[in-house]
């Protein structure tokens, strides 16, 4: 009888401590209409067996062209320069010259060899030895993006962020101070949302999460991905939206922050005409690649 009456006592505490954890902000927010219903190319609008390959200038080209919202990811260079590169190493994508291949690269499944190291070890020079998959494009610097895209259509910007170094925030912030067009930035790193929330806070900022334990069980098993999963950090970081694999809306942190709190929730990464219908009756931001949506990009006036 004494257990059933202490949890009695404790249950709603802990209820309400809940919903203070996943709270995210909801007074002072900036405007979100520009984003609203936008389809966002994931990492550009690429094919990565063409000469457009992700996160590369002639991807996000034709992203503009096209007039589809772009997503990219932002990380910085040995000397500190911010480039739009997804995957913290480099050998997925990054080719060696024709003749140049060293006998420490990284043999990659598909039988390909990749740069061995991450983009924190080799300078910005450095990294333009390398060009992207099969094509003779480069890793681009993040500043040559924005002129590139000059406001055309709007942007969500990853920011890439390992550990706990968010030196990739006051740099890349830096360059989009001056910019002209509508963005928004994300990070999985909740520190670098929570840089945006204390140095930034008239920026719209967004948490990334997934269903971790369901996509790679045996990577992420520890307590903090539990957390992520279940946005329990937003009461720290406060972001204006939740970008959450499209797979799973029913998540009840997600679906309280849609339906509770108002928050913008955005759908990554979607890869079927199919997966957008569902994804638009259960999200607000669609972010898609491996194929064009055929009623276009919608994307509202910036």
């Amino acid at each position: 009888m004494l257990f059933i009456k202490v949890l009695c006592e404790i249950a709603p505490i802990m209820v309400v401590l809940y919903f203070l954890m996943i709270m995210p902000r909801v007074v002072h927010k900036p405007e979100r209409l520009p984003h609203v219903g936008v389809r966002y190319a994931h990492r550009g609008l690429h094919d990565n067996s063409s000469d457009a390959p992700e996160n590369t200038m002639a991807a996000f080209k034709k992203a503009v062209d096209a007039g589809y919202g772009i997503e990219c990811d932002v990380q910085l260079t040995k000397d500190g320069v911010p480039v739009i590169f997804h995957d913290f190493t480099l050998a997925r994508v990054a080719r060696y010259a024709e003749g140049e291949i060293p006998e420490d690269a990284v043999k990659n499944k598909d039988g390909s060899f990749g740069v061995k190291g991450k983009v924190i070890d080799y300078t910005y020079e450095e990294l333009q030895r390398f060009h992207i998959l099969d094509s003779v494009e480069k890793i681009p610097k993040f500043e040559d993006f924005l002129a590139l895209v000059d406001g055309k259509v709007p942007l969500i910007v990853e920011l890439k962020i390992e550990f706990k170094n968010c030196t990739v925030c006051s740099k890349a912030d830096a360059l989009l101070s001056s910019y002209k067009g509508v963005y928004c930035i994300e990070s999985f790193n909740p520190l670098g949302v929570l840089w945006y929330r204390r140095h930034r806070p008239q920026i719209m900022r967004g948490q990334l999460s997934d269903e971790f334990h369901k996509e790679s069980p045996s990577e992420f098993n520890s307590f903090l991905y539990f957390a992520l999963t279940n946005l329990f950090l937003n009461f720290l970081t406060r972001p204006d939206f939740i970008s959450y694999n499209h797979k799973y809306p029913g998540n009840l942190s997600l679906w309280l922050c849609r339906h509770l709190y108002k928050n913008v929730t955005a759908a990554w990464t979607i890869k079927s005409e199919e997966e957008l219908a569902r994804a638009e009756q259960n999200f607000d931001i669609y972010i898609f690649d491996s194929f064009v949506p055929k009623n276009g990009p919608k994307v509202n006036k910036v």
